[in-house]
């Protein structure tokens, strides 16, 4: 036993009491038990747990990077919820005239974490992020979300239901991406196939680790294996209501890539790292319920959709190019558009194609859905969320005297960043949904971005389009610009 453990009493709680823990913490939000309720729950928890030192804090920017903060629990419990943050050193939220921000802690998101992952004596807690009058901040997309789907449910009992398939790449040494505009080029860690590695090489090690992480957070993880390219991965966990899934979806990505850390090798959710080889995507799983009963299934209808279901994707696919911004929102993005690589580019849906932006899996009662295959790992979730399912119930639907043609032409989805900058300014539905005030932050980060890269994208991938990369980018390598 070293000086440290017998000096140091903090939180570790084995991975089996872990998964318990955090599915019963699920399961309360899914049954929608009163918040408030949950906040003295955990208060009082958090009071009598003297093992845990901090509390850490996380929320999403604009363009979906995660945030943490941690605060001594002590102070947490006595701050009363009034917790403030510099907004002006995040990019795309305030000017620094206007600098403060307050994070309200959403209490039915809390989360028991691995020790070994995270270090112990820490929980987390995701929040919402509120102005200085109070109100929810206009370029907060999780506080954003949480409106709508509140708002469905209030109405009709209706239920959104997401998963996401998000792959990512391994690559040799610590923080490879802030290293690409020294070296040039990333190192496969595995050349290994689909499905493909022995159980215990470097890539299967990593999966391992990562999906035990996951089911300890309550994930219901159901499979996971390298995927088609080299050092490509994927893990999939179960369907979960739209909130749940969004915060998910950047825990998962924070798991992978400190457990690369650890390993010292990078996780990396860019689209394209790698020219000449398939690319990452997130291919995001939709469908709404009431009452238990899946309102996107008809056994009469054509696939096993009904016609609720075939309406949504008619929206979706009618403002396509309007919402690919949201679904691609990075230069290095629309490298993955590429057709030769199973890319999902053609505006259309289909149970078999592939190049579709829509799939129609094959599917029951219980699991009859959509899959927006034309998505990005790199999107911010919340707006990704919220897009598709605003879209897919509100957006304005295709002209019907055009059904002939657009069973019989093939659209494609925009091929470059500039391209789909213009069609989303050009948009009054994106500027409607959005808010101007939001889409002009929104435009004007993307904008930026695109604008330090070559705007021809060309065959290889070039050093601007990773270091400044939205979720690879630091304050350090903007300013060396």
């Amino acid at each position: 036993m070293t000086a440290a453990s017998t000096l140091r009493d903090f939180l570790e709680i084995p991975y089996d009491q872990l998964e318990e823990m955090n599915v019963q913490a699920k399961t309360a939000r899914i049954q929608r038990t009163d918040p408030k309720a949950l906040e003295e729950e955990r208060v009082r928890y958090l009071s009598g747990e003297r093992r845990i030192k901090a509390v850490t804090v996380c929320f999403s920017d604009l363009e979906g990077r995660l945030h943490m903060l941690d605060y001594d629990k002590k102070f947490l419990l006595k701050s009363g919820g009034h917790l403030t943050f510099d907004g002006s050193s995040v990019r795309g939220f305030t000017e620094q005239a206007e600098s403060d921000l307050m994070l309200v802690l959403d209490w039915t998101s809390f989360y028991w974490l691995p020790a070994d992952i995270f270090g112990p004596g820490k929980v987390i807690v995701f929040g919402f992020v509120h102005d200085k009058d109070g109100a929810p901040f206009h370029a907060d997309f999780r506080s954003t979300l949480k409106r709508y789907t509140d708002d469905l449910f209030k109405k009709d009992r209706t239920v959104a239901h997401v998963s996401a398939e998000i792959e990512g790449f391994l690559f040799k040494g610590l923080d490879a991406e802030r290293h690409y505009y020294k070296a040039g080029q990333f190192e496969f860690l595995s050349t290994g196939g689909y499905y493909h590695s022995l159980p215990q090489d470097p890539l299967r090690q990593f999966i391992d680790r990562a999906a035990e992480a996951q089911r300890a957070l309550g994930f219901n993880n159901e499979k996971d294996h390298p995927e088609v390219a080299p050092s490509q991965f994927e893990m999939n966990f179960g369907y979960a209501e739209a909130m749940i899934a969004a915060d998910q979806m950047l825990l998962y990505k924070l798991i992978c890539r400190q457990v690369a850390n650890q390993l010292g090798v990078t996780a990396s959710f860019l689209p394209k790292p790698v020219v000449g080889i398939n690319g990452n995507g997130m291919h995001t799983n939709i469908s709404f319920s009431r009452d238990g009963r899946n309102l996107f299934y008809d056994p009469r209808g054509e696939h096993g959709l009904s016609p609720m279901a075939w309406d949504v994707v008619d929206r979706i696919l009618n403002n396509g190019t309007d919402i690919c911004l949201v679904l691609n929102s990075s230069v290095n993005a629309y490298r993955r558009l590429d057709p030769h690589f199973e890319a999902p580019n053609q505006i259309k849906a289909s149970a078999v194609n592939r190049g579709a932006m829509i799939r129609v899996p094959l599917a029951n009662e219980r699991s009859a859905r959509i899959e927006v295959r034309s998505v990005g790992p790199d999107a911010n979730p919340y707006m990704l969320i919220y897009t598709l399912l605003k879209t897919g119930l509100e957006g304005p639907p295709s002209d019907p005297a055009d059904a002939e043609g657009k069973r019989t032409r093939t659209r494609f989805l925009p091929g470059n960043i500039h391209d789909a900058i213009r069609m989303f300014k050009g948009s009054k539905f994106m500027t409607d949904l959005f808010g101007e005030r939001t889409a002009g932050k929104f435009v004007d980060l993307k904008q930026a971005a695109a604008d330090r890269c070559p705007k021809e994208l060309g065959n290889l991938i070039k050093r601007e389009e990773v270091m400044f990369h939205h979720e690879v980018t630091n304050q350090f390598l903007w300013s060396m610009f």
